[in-house]
């Protein structure tokens, strides 16, 4: 599936996974982030090798989305909510940037915590 949209430069389409493997490598460089996890499997706990799998992006209409990320977060004296908090940021703003598309929400799912 593809996000489409259009500029003064014409049609531009992006795929879903494209938007999901930026949104990962945003989330990855947040402190406090162990890994993702995909939205499946996060009852085993396994940390996923291939990033894009712990983000699930959802087309809305007026070239919209949102975006979920399944992540696994490391006890580091850092609240849960402001680690959650950068996480939402740094996706929205990266997304944004990159497909030039408005991110609606990005929800965050705490699977696992690391000690």
């Amino acid at each position: 599936m593809k996000l489409t949209t259009f500029n003064s430069f014409g049609k531009i389409s992006i795929s879903k996974r494209a938007i999901s493997k930026v949104a990962a490598v945003s989330v990855m460089e947040c402190v406090g982030v162990v890994g993702l996890v995909s939205e499946r499997s996060f009852f085993k706990g396994n940390v996923l090798t291939t990033a894009h799998k712990g983000v699930v992006v959802t087309t809305l209409e007026n070239d919209s989305m949102n975006i979920d990320v399944y992540v696994i977060m490391r006890h580091c004296g850092v609240s849960a909510s402001a680690v959650s908090e950068s996480i939402r940021q740094s996706v929205k703003y990266s997304v944004e940037r990159f497909a030039g598309m408005i991110v609606k929400n990005v929800v965050v799912h705490i699977v696992d915590v690391r000690v």
